[in-house]
Parts: structure tokens; C-alpha cells; sequence
């Protein structure tokens, strides 16, 4: 197994004394892109400034000062973000007893967290957070701390997740998602299938939204059609949108029954974010939604990771990648498709800017060892991680194999150059 360590950057700077250097430039050298072309990026003001052919950008007084990364070996890729992961209850299920809902417990689980999936390449993630009850809004508070403390490295959003909305029961938990969004949550969401009125809370949570001009996010296994529509037709045209997960119960209904909503769905413009990794604690049962069946019908599809090893899913890794890897080889998407489903989609379901490896589109950047997008869903093991136009992670694996007469007639690759004991 690769060592897969988080290590500082390799990069160099390149010295010059024209009164036009610009130190926080970066330049990519020799990458590869999807379409096959290699070249070199220039990124500037957390923006692509330049692609040119590789070698093209490399001179110029213009450009003295700068940083450049040799990305000789990979293939750049617009960063993925994470729309689905849980900040409070993330790497909690190493420790015995209860989840602990201390803030200063929160703050650093959440903390830790955003870094192994910045690791991983997400630059943005959607981290839903409960409020109310026992923690009221003090695990809220701790995630918009941790975001504070990301700043420049990853971008943390909070969705508040009251339990109840609805009946004498649910003033507090109102109350509470009102107070939740003066603090900073700027999505609001919950579970509606946990409330005894689900179409009552899902109001709550619109009109709440509507109030603070928020979007939003809710948990629901979609199993009951009827309550779906009903759900589409309330969230129609409200802008800046509305997103649904992981509605695995979908592929449990009859064929008519979810081709229909999935074209209600599509209809009233809702994201629904599939978890192909496992669930979460907010619902009853894993799956993947039906994928074919709601891209066909028009609706947008992203992937999230969900769990984060905590006790709905232990082993959780919170690996972008890895949620397309799945999306191909599992349920049968193109690898374009299924890292659409974790890159373009993700970010559009976050209400985040189109990226593009072109010049005028914002720096987040991913660059996996590989020449093509099905071999780095593969083996995606090292990564370097660009955000706002600077590297903010990199991950470097080393694969050794003793010596062999069979490699070396072969002439197979191979990337360490030691002897194996």
C-alpha cells in the first residue's frame, strides 16, 4: 500500500528583478489535460491568467518572481467540491461513548476534517451541522469557528439541521434555525422524514430560507412520491435553490412512480446529491439514488461522501474521488460523467462559480499523477491541490517493488529507485 502522507509543496521560485514581478504568481509546468494537450497555467489574483503549450509560458520578464510547479506526470483538473459531509460528528467514531457535542471537541473534529478532504482535493465543502436539542447551537458555533480558521485553505459552509419544526414541539427547533441563520449557517436544512409532519417541516425550512434570501439542503430516503411532489412543488423557481440526498428510497419505488418524480424534480430545478460511499446518520437507509434515471430526466446529480468515519460509517474516507470512482465502476457512469458528478456538479449544487482549465475561470485546481481520467479515478494517490490560486496541499505516494529480471526486460515503470529488503 502507498505511503500517502500529506508533505510541503515542491515548487521553486525563479528569481528576476523586473519592477513587473508579481510573487504571488503560479505557474503550472507540463500538465496534462483531459482533451490530451499538455501545458503549462498561469495563475494569478486566484485566477487562470494564461494556457499556452507547454514551455510557451515558462519566459518572459513578466513573469520573474513567480512560482512554478512541475506537473510533469499529471492531469489538472478542475478541484471537486464536497457537497454532503457532516463537520460535527466527523472522526468521531475512534472515540468510546457518545459523540461528544463540546464545542472545542466540534471545532477541531470539523477542523481536521476539511483538511483530509482538502487533502483529497475538495477546495469547497458543504458541512451539515445539528441544531437544537442537547447541542443546541454550540456545534454551530464551533464549525463557523473552524471555518474561520480555514480561511484561504478551503471554503467551509454550515447548514443547520433542526430536529423537529412542526407542533408545540417544534417552536424551539424554529426558533433555534432563525437564530442558527443571525449566526452564519447560510444554508438551511434538516430531515423532514424525522419530523412528524414532513411537508410541515419542509415549509418551515423554505420559509426560513426565504426570509435570510438562504439555500437549501434537506435529508430525505424519498420514498414516499407523494410527499415529493409535493416538496417540488414548493421549491420551484425559489432561488438560490434547493438540494435533496441522498434519496436512495428512489430506486425502491415503481418505475413509473420514480420516473415521475424524477421529472417533477427536474421541473422545479432541485439538485439531489447522491452518496455512493454510504450514508449518514440523518437517514435510515445506504444506496445510491437512481443515477441514469435522473440525469435523463434532466435533473443535476452530484456526489457527496457523506460519513466521515463516524458510527454511520466507520471507515468513511471523504474521498471525492473515490465517490466517482464508485459512480464508474459501480453504477456505470463515463468517468467524465461520474467526475462531473463531483467537480462541475458539486460546485453548481454549492451555488459556487464555474471552473475550467482556461484562462479567466477561477484557480481551483486539482492535479492527480496520470495521463487519463479513468486511470486517475483508479489510482488517484498523489494530488497537489491548488486554491484561490495557490497550493494548499499535496499528497505524494511512492510504489517500490524489489528488483526483477522480468521488470527490467519489460521495461515497466518504476518510481523508486532503492532496493527492497
Amino acid at each position: 500500500m502507498p505511503d500517502s502522507q500529506p508533505q510541503p509543496p515542491s515548487s521553486s521560485n525563479s528569481s528576476g528583478s523586473s519592477g513587473h514581478s508579481d510573487p504571488a504568481a503560479l505557474l503550472l509546468c507540463g500538465a496534462r489535460l483531459t482533451d490530451g494537450r499538455t501545458v503549462d497555467v498561469r495563475l494569478g489574483g486566484g485566477r487562470i491568467e494564461a494556457v499556452g503549450t507547454a514551455g510557451s509560458l515558462a519566459s518572459g520578464p513578466a513573469r520573474a518572481g513567480g512560482t512554478r510547479v512541475d506537473l510533469s506526470g499529471y492531469l489538472l483538473l478542475p478541484a471537486p467540491a464536497e457537497p454532503h459531509a457532516h463537520a460535527d460528528t466527523a472522526l468521531s467514531a475512534e472515540h468510546d461513548g457518545p459523540v461528544t457535542y463540546e464545542p472545542e471537541d466540534v471545532q477541531r473534529r470539523a477542523t481536521e476534517a476539511a483538511l483530509l478532504q482538502l487533502g483529497h482535493g475538495a477546495t469547497a465543502v458543504r458541512a451539515h451541522v445539528r441544531v437544537g436539542d442537547v447541542q443546541g447551537l454550540g456545534a454551530l458555533a464551533a464549525v463557523l469557528q473552524a471555518r474561520r480558521s480555514l480561511r484561504g485553505l478551503a471554503e467551509l459552509t454550515a447548514v443547520a439541521m433542526p430536529r423537529v419544526l412542526t407542533g408545540l414541539a417544534g417552536a424551539d427547533g424554529l426558533a433555534m434555525l432563525r437564530d442558527a441563520a443571525k449566526m452564519g449557517a447560510s444554508v438551511m436544512g434538516g430531515c423532514p422524514d424525522l419530523d412528524p409532519d414532513p411537508t410541515g417541516y419542509a415549509e418551515a425550512v423554505l420559509e426560513v430560507a426565504s426570509e435570510h434570501g438562504c439555500p437549501v439542503d434537506l435529508h430525505t430516503d424519498a420514498t414516499d412520491p407523494a410527499r415529493l411532489a409535493r416538496l417540488a412543488a414548493m421549491a420551484g423557481g425559489m432561488r438560490p435553490g434547493v438540494t435533496l440526498g441522498p434519496c436512495a428510497g428512489l430506486t425502491r419505488l415503481p418505475a413509473e412512480a420514480a420516473a415521475r418524480v424524477a421529472d417533477q424534480l427536474a421541473a422545479a430545478g432541485v439538485t439531489v446529491v447522491c452518496l455512493p460511499q454510504g450514508g449518514c446518520g440523518s437517514v435510515d437507509r445506504r444506496g445510491t439514488a437512481p443515477l441514469r434515471l435522473l440525469r435523463a430526466a434532466g435533473v443535476r446529480v452530484a456526489a457527496g461522501s457523506g460519513a466521515l468515519r463516524d458510527l454511520s460509517n466507520p471507515v468513511g474516507r471523504g474521498d471525492p474521488l473515490e465517490a466517482a470512482y464508485l459512480l464508474a465502476s459501480r453504477h456505470g457512469l463515463r468517468p467524465e460523467d461520474a467526475y462531473d458528478a463531483v467537480s462541475a456538479s458539486a460546485r453548481a449544487a454549492l451555488g459556487l462559480p464555474e471552473v475550467r482549465v482556461e484562462a479567466g475561470f477561477p484557480a481551483e485546481l486539482l492535479a492527480v499523477r496520470g495521463h487519463h481520467l479513468a486511470g486517475a479515478l483508479s489510482l488517484a494517490y498523489s494530488r497537489i491541490v491548488v486554491h484561490r490560486g495557490r497550493v494548499v496541499a499535496r499528497t505524494s505516494a511512492v510504489r517500490e517493488y524489489c528488483n526483477s529480471a522480468v521488470a527490467a526486460e519489460l521495461g515497466l515503470p518504476r518510481q523508486g529507485r532503492g532496493e527492497l529488503s
